[in-house]
Formats: structure tokens, C-alpha cells, sequence
């Protein structure tokens, strides 16, 4: 019996790890440099209380990139807080695959799964479905980008249904 579980148990685990979400095709990192604004996230234990929620791209001439997250702590007027990292690229063939590492040796999955052709919006995460960020480049989306970006991430697995929006500044007004 024991035998017949560890068998569905290792079917189950190859079965998952031989279908994860697909990437984009290409991401060119010096277009995607900058900032982002998180519009929406399955929640994780190091962003508690984060409002204002950014992230900062920017290449290095080794080519591994800077990142760096900002946060107001508990409202958007509250302490600011910021961590930086470094991700590298693990498959140059898209650029859509890299790992973060914040603290090292530790590091992480950086998978992008949407990006528009403008480099507007994406949306990003871990191959295993359990972490996804939808990214910006203003604090605000329409609704209808919104809504239409959860479906075509719902059609590939995700449980887009634990997504949370990111309490964001106002968007900018043009005066």
C-alpha cells in the first residue's frame, strides 16, 4: 500500500513539474527596465501591509539585472520600506526565465507569462502557479485590461481567484 501511494505521489509531482505556465517568446530586459507598479497579487507573508507596492528594474553591464521593491507600510502615507536583489537570466534564449535573490544564497522564480507588445503590462510569477504578480507601468489599469489579462491567465491554470489588488497611488491627472 505504501508503495501504491509514494507511486501516485512521485506520478503526481512529475505531472506537475512536466506541465508548467508557458512564457512570453522574447523580453527584451532593456525595455522591461524600470518601474513597475503592482496592480494585483496572490498574497505573500514578506509583503504584509504593503500598499504602494513598486519594483525597479535596471540592467547591469553584467548582465544580471537590479531590482528593487518599495512599499508604504500599512497605508499609502505610512514608512516606506525597500529591499534590493539581483536576478539573472537562466534562459537567454527568451529572457522570459531568471532567478531573484534578495537574501543570499537563496533565490527564486521570475517567470514572465503576459507582456503586452508596448511593455505596459505583465504579468509574472513562479512555474509552480504559486506566486503571480500583475505589474503596470502606472498605478492604475482599466478594468477592461484588468478582466481580460485574469482570463487568459485563468485559461492557463492559474488561480487567478486568489489574486488581491495593490492598494496603488491615484493615477497621475493630465491638466
Amino acid at each position: 500500500m505504501r508503495l501504491f501511494l509514494l507511486a501516485i505521489l512521485v506520478s503526481s509531482l512529475a505531472a506537475c513539474a512536466a506541465n508548467p505556465p508557458q512564457t512570453v517568446q522574447h523580453v527584451d530586459l532593456n525595455r522591461y527596465a524600470g518601474t513597475w507598479y503592482e496592480i494585483a497579487t496572490i498574497p505573500q507573508s514578506f509583503q504584509k501591509g504593503c500598499t504602494g507596492v513598486t519594483a525597479t528594474y535596471t540592467p547591469r553591464p553584467d548582465g544580471t539585472v537590479e531590482v528593487v521593491n518599495r512599499c508604504r507600510q500599512g497605508t499609502l502615507n505610512g514608512p516606506e520600506r525597500s529591499v534590493k536583489g539581483a536576478a539573472r537570466v537562466v534562459d537567454p534564449n527568451t529572457n522570459a526565465k531568471l532567478k531573484v535573490s534578495f537574501f543570499w544564497p537563496f533565490e527564486g522564480d521570475y517567470w514572465i507569462f503576459r507582456l503586452n507588445d508596448n511593455y505596459t503590462t505583465a504579468a509574472v510569477g513562479s512555474p509552480d502557479y504559486k506566486t503571480l504578480w500583475i505589474l503596470h507601468r502606472q498605478p492604475q489599469m482599466s478594468d477592461a485590461e484588468y478582466t481580460a489579462l485574469l482570463r487568459s491567465l485563468q485559461a492557463d491554470g492559474f488561480a487567478v481567484e486568489k489574486l488581491q489588488r495593490t492598494t496603488q497611488f491615484p493615477a497621475p491627472q493630465n491638466h
